[in-house]
C-alpha cells in the first residue's frame, strides 16, 4: 500500500462494492468503481459492463468511469478526485485512468489475488501487471493506496466465478 488512508476511504471502498454487488445482480460481471471529487462528494459510479456493452471485453468499470470523467471534468480538476474501484484496475484501465489525468486511486482486490481466484477463465484473461507499474512509466504522478479490505472485495468474486462454465 502507498499514500496515506484517509478516513472516508474505507466508506467509499466499500461503496464500489456495493456497485459492483449491483453490476452482478443486473446480469455482469462483479466490478464496480466510484468517483468522488475534490470536495469529498461522490460524482460518479460504474458497474462492469462486459454483458450491458455486447460482450465488450473492455467495458471494465474503471475505464468506462474514467472515459465519462474525462468527457465531464477537466483534466486539472481531475486531478483532486480518487477513483475507488472493487479490484485492482488492470493495465488498461490503469492506462485510462492516467489519461484522465484522475490523482488518486484506491482498490479492494488486488489484481494477483485475483488472477489466483479466477484462473484463465475467457471472459476475465486477468493481465497481472499492477496499476503502480503503469502509473509509474507515466510523466504525472498518480498516488495508489490498496489492496484494502482484500477479502471483502474477494468475496464479490468469489463466487460468481466459481458459478460461471
Amino acid at each position: 500500500m502507498t499514500g496515506t488512508v484517509k478516513e472516508a476511504d474505507l466508506a467509499f471502498l466499500r461503496k464500489s462494492f456495493e456497485v459492483a454487488n449491483q453490476s452482478r445482480l443486473a446480469g455482469d460481471h462483479p466490478f464496480g468503481a466510484v468517483l468522488v471529487d475534490d470536495r469529498g462528494e461522490l460524482v460518479m459510479s460504474q458497474g462492469n459492463g462486459y454483458s450491458a456493452e455486447g460482450h465488450d471485453m473492455t467495458a471494465h468499470a474503471e475505464r468506462l468511469l474514467a472515459s465519462r470523467a474525462s468527457k465531464s471534468f477537466a483534466p486539472e480538476r481531475l486531478r483532486g478526485f480518487t477513483l475507488y474501484s472493487s479490484a485492482e484496475p488492470c493495465a488498461m484501465c490503469a492506462g485510462a485512468i492516467y489519461w484522465a489525468g484522475i490523482g488518486r486511486v484506491v482498490y479492494g482486490q488486488s489484481e494477483a489475488h485475483l488472477k489466483a481466484m479466477t484462473g484463465a477463465h475467457p471472459e476475465n484473461p486477468t493481465l497481472d501487471l499492477p496499476c503502480r507499474s503503469v502509473f509509474a512509466a507515466g510523466q504525472t504522478a498518480t498516488e495508489v493506496i490498496g489492496p484494502l479490505l482484500e477479502e471483502e472485495a474477494a468475496a464479490l468474486q468469489r463466487s460468481f466465478w466459481q458459478e460461471q462454465p
